[in-house]
This record gives C-alpha cells, sequence and structure tokens, in this order.
C-alpha cells in the first residue's frame, strides 16, 4: 500500500477514535472526522465504508491492540491481580477504549458485526481462567466468563466513569500518588476474587 494513502488512513483512524470516543457513533458526522483528520470525506468513505462500518472497524482495532498487549498467562494466583493491573495501565494510557466500547454497549442492538472474532479472543482467556482453576491455582467457584468480565470491569470503570471516581476519591486521577492507589485496589481486588479458599484447618 502506498505509504500516502497508509498516512491517510492512520489520520482518519486517529480523528474517528477521538470523535467516536468523545460522541459516540451516533453523535458525531463522518464530516466532523474528516474535518479533524484533515482527510478529504470521500476518502474516508472509499477507505473504510460508512460511519457504522468505521466505527466498528476502530473499535476491533482497538481492542486487538490491547489483547495483544496485555495476554493473560496464569502461573501462579497473582497473575491474575498483574493481569488486572496492566490492563488498567493500559486504559489509563489509551483511554479512549473505555469510552468507545462504553458507547457501542449504550448503542447495543444485538451482535456487534465482528463478534465471532471477538468472542474468540474472549475464549481463549476464557481457556486459561478454566486451565488455571483445574490445576487449583485460583479459586474455582466462579464461572471463567463471569470472572473474566468482573477482571475487565475492576481495569475499565476507573477510565469509563471518570466522574464517579473523581466524586468518591475526591482526588486528581493525574496525580501519580492516586494513580497508585486505584492500581493496587484493582490488583488487590482482582486477586481476592482469584484467590483459592484456603483449606480447613486440622484441629
Amino acid at each position: 500500500m502506498p505509504r500516502d494513502v497508509e498516512r491517510t488512513k492512520q489520520r482518519a483512524r486517529e480523528a474517528a477514535i477521538a470523535e467516536f470516543a468523545a460522541h459516540g457513533e451516533h453523535g458525531t458526522t463522518m464530516e466532523r472526522i474528516a474535518s479533524r483528520a484533515g482527510v478529504n470525506k470521500q476518502r474516508i468513505y472509499a477507505y473504510f465504508g460508512d460511519k457504522a462500518a468505521l466505527f466498528n472497524a476502530v473499535v476491533w482495532e482497538e481492542i486487538e491492540k490491547v489483547t495483544e498487549a496485555v495476554p493473560l498467562f496464569i502461573e501462579r494466583s497473582a497473575d491474575v491481580g498483574e493481569f488486572a493491573g496492566k490492563n488498567f495501565d493500559y486504559l489509563q494510557a489509551h483511554p479512549d477504549l473505555a469510552r468507545l466500547v462504553l458507547w457501542e454497549g449504550l448503542a447495543d442492538v444485538g451482535a456487534v458485526p465482528d463478534e465471532p472474532a471477538r468472542s474468540a479472543l474472549y475464549q481463549r482467556k476464557l481457556d486459561v481462567i478454566a486451565a488455571a482453576q483445574r490445576h487449583g491455582l485460583i479459586d474455582d467457584t466462579l464461572e471463567p466468563a463471569y470472572l473474566v468480565f468482573m477482571l475487565l470491569a475492576l481495569a475499565s470503570w476507573w477510565t469509563a466513569q471518570p466522574q464517579t471516581a473523581r466524586m468518591l476519591t475526591g482526588a486528581d486521577p493525574s496525580a501519580p500518588r492516586e494513580r497508585g492507589k486505584r492500581r493496587a485496589a484493582v490488583v488487590d481486588a482482582a486477586m481476592r476474587l482469584a484467590r483459592p479458599p484456603l483449606p480447613p484447618s486440622r484441629t
């Protein structure tokens, strides 16, 4: 692909992410995305299709990125906490992802266009959790799907609901100490969810 075409597509993707994260799919327009990107609107249509297709494309790409950046491996129970903590770190550095997924959920009308592929990404996480449960590394009282959902929620809600976090904590989220406290709370909560129960004491 010619370099200028790739640069144009990248500018369009970045503008679309910013606009969709701020306003949702239905709250922005292709005109605003094109203006922000400094790209002719017709070129965006040619590269990505209509607005819905562009929204789905950027959400899928951002989910692929976080999946690659924060893989789930469990060799000890503490790895569950680190997985949640690393997701927290990623979302702090890429806050648009949580907002994109939140907007997608608010407009939920059923299956998303790439649902089978996205479900496959999640299934790999479920398989890791199930294997760790079978080996006694983590608690097996929660179904893998529910545990993964709660881990992702722990990591993402600080970014998805900054106003609630501000009202609850009264703290500046950009302060390193506060960010560290939030991360530590995410890691601790994840480990508590996944920690195997202690064996009954023998008396």
